[in-house]
C-alpha cells in the first residue's frame, strides 16, 4: 500500500497554527483597509461633503457585511463543507459532483476562473495601494514603476520557493493587525458617536435613502473580498485555527474602519484631494514605517493569491479541467508548489493590469466583480452540498434567499462598473473559463470516439508472443496508460500497439489506470492479475491533492512486487542477470491525433478547436506523469476507428502489370 508523506494534521488548535493562519489565510482581507474607506469616500466625492450620517451608515454596512458574509457564510458554514480538511470551490465541487446535476461542473468552472482572475487583480491592487502611501512624502513618487518592480520580484522568487520568507508571514501580519487596531482605537475618540455603526439600523437607513447606494455597496463589498481565499486556504491551517484567528482579525479590521470613519468626519477633504485615509490619519513620522509594513502585508497577500492560483490549477488538472503542466517543488514541501507557466502568465497579466489602470482606485471595479462571481458560484454549490447533507429544506431555503439576494446585490453594484475596468475581470475569467470548459468537454468528446475491447480476448495471443523468440524482445517490463473505466476493458489502440503496430514481446505487460478519488489525499494502489506472470493491471487511486508522479509510484509498485516474489529483481537476459543488473522498464504513450470532422456537430468542432489550442499550454503526457524521456516511446494512433463511410466503394477494374 502506498502511503502519502508530508500531510500535516491541522485539526489541533495551537498558537503556531493561529500565527500561521494570520500569515497565510488573512493576507488578502487584512489589506482591505488600504482601499475600502478610500473607495467609499470617492463614491460621495461629487457631493463635495461627507456627513457623519453617511459615514455611520457606510461603516454599519461594512460591519454587517463582514459579519453576515465572512463570519456566518464562510467561517461558520463553508468551513464545515470541507473535503477531508481541504477547502475551496473545487474541493467543494468534488463533494457534490456525484449528484445527478451534470451542469454543476459549469458552476465550478466559472467560480474557479473568476478566482484566478482575482489572483491577477489582488497583487496589482494591494501592492499599488501600499506604494501610493509614499505620495504623502513626495507627490511625484513613480508609483507605477515601483509597483512593476515589486511585482516582478514577487513572481521571480516563486521559482526558488517561499519557505524561508514564509516563516515571517505570521509575525509580520500579527504586527500589521495590531497596528490596524491601535490606530483605530486612537482615532475613534475623534468622533465617539461613530460606534453607532454597530447598529444595523444605520446600514438599512443608508440603503433605503441614499440615491447612490449601488455605487456605495460596490465599495463596501471590497471589505469581504478575502473571504473566498480564507475558504481556499483551509487545508493549510485547519478549521479551529482559522476560526480563532478570525476573531482577532475581525476585531482589528472593524476598529481600523471605525477609526478611519471617525477621522474622516473632520478631514474628508484630504481624501477628496487624492489622499488615502489609512495613511493620512497617521502621524507624519509613522507614515514611512506604515508604508513599508503595508508593502510587506501586500506582498504576503499577493503571495497567498499566487500560491492559491497554483493550488487551483493543480486541482483543475486532477479533475480534468486543465491540461497537465509541469509542477516543481522548490522547497521540497507539497504546499510549496510552483507551476512555471502559470507563474509567468500571472506576472504578464498583472503587469498589464498595472499599466492599464495606473491607479489603485481604478482597479476596484475589476477587483470586486471577480470575487463576487466566485462567491455566487460557491453559494450555489453550498446549496447542493446542504441538500446532500440532508439539512432541513427550510434552512436551505433561508440560506439561499439570504446569500443569493446579498451577493446578487453586490454583483449589481459591481457590474455597473463594467466599462470602468470591470470588463478586464470578465475577459480574464471568461478566457480561462472557456479554456476549462473546452478541455473538460474535449476530453469527453475524444473518449466518445475511443474503442474499447475486452482484454481477455487477447490474453492467449500475448502469451504466445511472449514465448515466440523470433520476435525481438522489446522490453522486460512494458507499461501502458489506460483510461478504461471497466476492469475488463482496454483501449483498442493499446492492443494494436502490442500486436500489430510493432509486435512488442516482453516478459511483463502492465496496464496502468489512474482513478481520481474525491478524498484529496487518497494515495493507494491495487493489482489485478490478468495472466499470471505476464499481464497485470495496476489501479492508482489518487486524491485530487496528490501529485501525478506516476514513474515514482510505479517504481514503488514494482519494488513491492519484487518483495512479494511476483516478478524478478534482475534482468531476464542471462549475461546481465549474472551481474545482478535490474530489469529494464519501458513506457509506451499513445497519442490520439485525429477525429473526422464530419462526425462532429458544430458545437463539438468549436470545442475541439479550442481544446487543441489549450493542449499546447500543457506538457507532454510523459512529462506530466513524471516520466523520464529515456524510457518512454510516444506513438500516434488515429482516434476514429469506425469505417470512414457506411457504404463500401465499388471496384470497377483491376489490371495486372503487363496486361492490356
Amino acid at each position: 500500500m502506498l502511503r502519502l508523506n508530508g500531510h500535516i494534521d491541522t485539526n489541533k488548535l495551537t498558537f503556531l497554527g493561529v500565527l500561521v493562519s494570520l500569515g497565510i489565510v488573512f493576507g488578502d482581507i487584512g489589506t482591505s483597509p488600504l482601499y475600502v474607506m478610500k473607495a467609499i469616500v470617492n463614491a460621495r466625492k461629487e457631493s463635495g461633503t461627507l456627513d457623519p450620517i453617511f459615514l455611520e451608515g457606510a461603516l454599519s454596512c461594512i460591519i454587517w457585511t463582514l459579519t453576515i458574509q465572512t463570519t456566518v457564510k464562510y467561517v461558520l458554514i463553508s468551513l464545515r463543507a470541507h473535503n477531508k480538511g481541504e477547502g475551496g470551490i473545487l474541493a467543494l465541487f468534488s463533494l457534490v459532483r456525484n449528484l445527478k446535476k451534470k451542469w454543476l461542473y459549469i458552476v465550478a468552472i466559472v467560480g474557479a476562473a473568476a478566482l484566478i482572475a482575482d489572483g491577477v487583480i489582488t497583487p496589482s491592487l494591494t501592492v499599488m495601494s501600499a506604494i501610493e502611501g509614499l505620495k504623502i512624502y513626495n507627490p511625484d513618487t513613480p508609483v507605477v514603476m515601483f509597483t512593476l518592480i515589486l511585482l516582478v520580484a514577487i513572481f521571480f522568487i516563486q521559482q526558488f520557493g517561499t519557505s524561508f520568507i514564509g516563516k515571517f508571514f505570521g509575525p509580520v501580519m500579527l504586527m500589521w493587525f495590531l497596528i490596524l487596531g491601535v490606530f483605530g482605537i486612537v482615532h475613534i475618540s475623534d468622533y465617539p458617536q461613530i460606534l453607532k455603526a454597530f447598529n444595523p439600523y444605520y446600514a438599512v437607513r443608508l440603503i433605503i435613502t441614499s440615491p447612490s447606494i449601488i455605487v456605495i455597496l460596490g465599495a463596501v463589498f471590497l471589505c469581504t473580498t478575502g473571504a473566498e481565499a480564507l475558504y481556499s486556504d483551509l487545508g493549510h491551517c485547519g478549521v479551529k485555527n482559522i476560526r480563532v484567528s478570525w476573531l482577532f482579525v475581525k476585531i482589528c479590521l472593524i476598529l481600523n474602519y471605525l477609526g478611519q470613519g471617525a477621522w474622516l468626519v473632520g478631514n474628508y477633504h484630504q481624501v477628496f484631494e487624492g489622499g488615502n485615509p489609512f495613511f493620512a490619519m497617521m502621524p507624519e513620522w509613522f507614515v514611512l514605517p506604515a508604508v513599508i509594513l503595508a508593502a510587506a502585508a501586500a506582498i504576503i497577500a499577493s503571495q497567498a493569491l499566487i500560491t492559491g492560483s497554483f493550488t487551483i490549477f493543480s486541482e483543475a488538472m486532477a479533475i480534468n479541467f486543465w491540461p497537465f503542466q509541469e509542477i516543481d517543488y522548490p522547497s521540497g514541501v507539497k504546499g510549496q508548489m510552483y507551476i512555471p507557466k502559470v507563474n509567468w502568465g500571472l506576472l504578464v497579466l498583472c503587469l498589464f493590469v498595472v499599466l492599464y489602470f495606473r491607479e489603485s482606485g481604478k482597479m476596484e471595479a475589476a477587483y470586486g466583480l471577480s470575487i463576487t462571481v466566485t462567491m455566487l458560484m460557491t453559494t450555489l454549490l453550498l446549496i447542493f452540498y446542504l441538500f446532500k447533507k440532508r439539512i432541513k429544506k427550510g434552512l436551505i431555503l433561508l440560506f439561499a434567499l439570504v446569500y443569493l439576494s446579498l451577493e446578487l446585490g453586490f454583483f449589481s453594484a459591481n457590474v455597473i462598473k463594467f466599462f470602468d475596468g470591470g470588463w478586464i475581470t470578465v475577459f480574464l475569467a471568461g478566457v480561462i473559463g472557456v479554456f476549462m470548459y473546452a478541455w473538460y468537454n474535449g476530453r469527453m468528446i475524444k473518449t466518445k470516439f475511443i474503442k474499447f475491447v475486452k482484454l481477455e480476448h487477447y490474453v492467449s495471443t500475448i502469451q504466445d508472443m511472449k514465448l515466440d523468440e523470433t520476435i525481438p524482445k522489446y522490453a522486460t517490463n512494458l507499461a501502458y496508460f489506460s483510461r478504461a473505466k471497466k476492469p475488463r476493458d482496454v483501449e483498442s489502440k493499446i492492443i494494436y500497439s502490442i500486436i500489430r503496430s510493432q509486435p512488442k514481446r516482453a516478459d511483463h505487460y502492465f496496464i496502468l489506470n489512474i482513478i481520481n478519488h474525491e478524498d484529496p489525499y487518497t494515495y493507494e494502489y491495487k493489482i489485478d492479475e490478468i495472466l499470471p506472470g505476464t499481464i497485470y493491471r495496476i489501479y492508482f487511486i489518487l486524491g485530487f491533492k496528490v501529485d501525478r508522479l506516476m514513474n515514482d509510484y510505479f517504481q514503488q509498485v514494482l519494488n513491492d512486487m519484487v518483495d512479494e516474489g511476483i516478478i524478478s529483481d534482475r534482468s531476464s537476459h542471462p549475461s546481465l542477470r549474472a551481474h545482478n543488473i535490474p530489469p529494464d522498464l519501458k513506457y509506451v504513450v499513445i497519442d490520439n491525433v485525429y477525429i473526422n470532422d464530419y462526425l462532429l456537430t458544430i458545437r463539438e468542432k468549436i470545442i475541439m478547436n479550442v481544446y487543441n489550442f489549450v493542449r499546447k499550454m500543457g506538457s507532454d503526457d510523459f512529462t506530466a506523469f513524471g516520466l523520464a524521456s529515456h524510457n518512454v516511446v510516444v506513438e500516434s494512433a488515429p482516434l476514429f476507428y469506425n469505417p470512414v463511410r457506411e457504404h463500401k466503394i465499388k471496384q470497377v477494374g483491376f489490371n495486372r502489370f503487363g496486361e492490356d
